[in-house]
């Protein structure tokens, strides 16, 4: 190689160094799709719509809510994973991003290599109910009623591999009671049967029980979570009831492609960071039920670690499949 030629080599490369931060401070001049991997409505869509507006404000550059929906997720995050990585085309995603490389076989794209975290956006609490006539008003009842009638006590859930259902399949490894599992097309059906006594048990997401929590249609006999979520403050958790370390929540979350540039990654998480601590935006997502996450990228891995480890531990336990 030619002196001339190494020359070359290091000032091209040195100009793409000084690059990357040019990019950076443009970023974005040009719309930004955040696609959620499922069909409009529900809580993902809804918070994706909520970040979308305020990122908009905060750029001046539009960020646009795309549906993507099929295969339980998996449609939507493989175009993602398999688009431009230039920070243009995001993900808004919900647990399903951890889950799904456990339910399904032959995935189209591998969660942890294919990409790189933005932020926490959001976490949901899910409550615990049974139906009203059920003769039990606490977690010790409720174990001590399964195991006095082993599989008649049956729970619903949204489907096979959501967070109702895995919330129930935790709950059955360390209560060691047999609960029948029911899998629903969607959370309306299932609430609909527990209300008329076709199943026993459900757990659901916070923002759309409380309605026949509050109306009393149902019983909630406790917060599945780590913490007593505001609107539900005096309803102990599941741990606190004596099922220590239980916790189950759900997530929406922002992911890109891995191979976005630091830069661009680092101003994504920075506006991130600032929506998060904006009023207007903690009050929105008060209102569904939710509470803020973090746009840290060491926090964001550590939890996405932790939810993939947990979720892989009862899947595998519980046997559960999708095709």
């Amino acid at each position: 190689m030619s002196r001339m030629y190494r020359h070359f080599i290091a000032f091209a490369l040195s100009l793409s160094v000084f690059a990357l931060p040019v990019v950076a401070q443009a970023f974005p001049d040009r719309p930004v799709r955040l696609v959620v991997p499922f069909l409009a409505g529900g809580t993902v869509d809804s918070t994706a719509r909520i970040l979308a507006q305020k990122l908009s404000e905060q750029t001046g550059q539009q960020f646009i809510v795309e549906n993507r929906g099929g295969a339980g997720g998996n449609i939507g995050s493989e175009a993602v994973a398999k688009s431009d990585a230039d920070g243009y085309t995001l993900l808004h995603t919900a647990p399903t991003l951890v889950v799904n490389q456990f339910l399904y076989d032959n995935m189209p794209y591998n969660a942890d290599k294919d990409f790189a975290p933005v932020g926490l956006f959001a976490v949901t609490p899910v409550v615990l109910m049974v139906n009203k006539d059920l003769p039990v008003k606490n977690v010790d009842e409720l174990i001590a009623y399964a195991k006095a009638n082993p599989g008649k006590v049956s729970f619903g859930s949204a489907g096979v591999g959501t967070i109702p259902h895995l919330a129930g399949e935790l709950f059955k490894s360390m209560a060691k009671v047999e609960i029948v599992h029911v899998p629903y097309k969607g959370t309306s059906a299932a609430m609909n049967d527990l209300v008329g006594g076709h199943i026993q048990v459900l757990f659901d997401l916070l923002p759309s029980s409380l309605p026949q929590i509050s109306s009393g249609r149902v019983r909630a006999i406790a917060n599945a979570g780590t913490t007593r979520p505001a609107v539900l403050a005096d309803l102990p958790t599941i741990s606190e009831q004596g099922l220590k370390g239980y916790d189950a929540a759900s997530w929406v979350a922002v992911v890109a492609p891995v191979k976005t540039p630091a830069p661009v990654l680092a101003k994504l998480r920075g506006e991130m960071g600032n929506a998060l601590k904006a009023p207007d935006i903690v009050k929105r997502l008060s209102d569904l039920g939710s509470v803020p996450g973090t746009a840290d990228e060491g926090e964001m891995r550590k939890f996405l670690k932790s939810e993939t480890d947990k979720w892989a531990k009862v899947i595998r336990a519980s046997g559960a499949k999708e095709k």
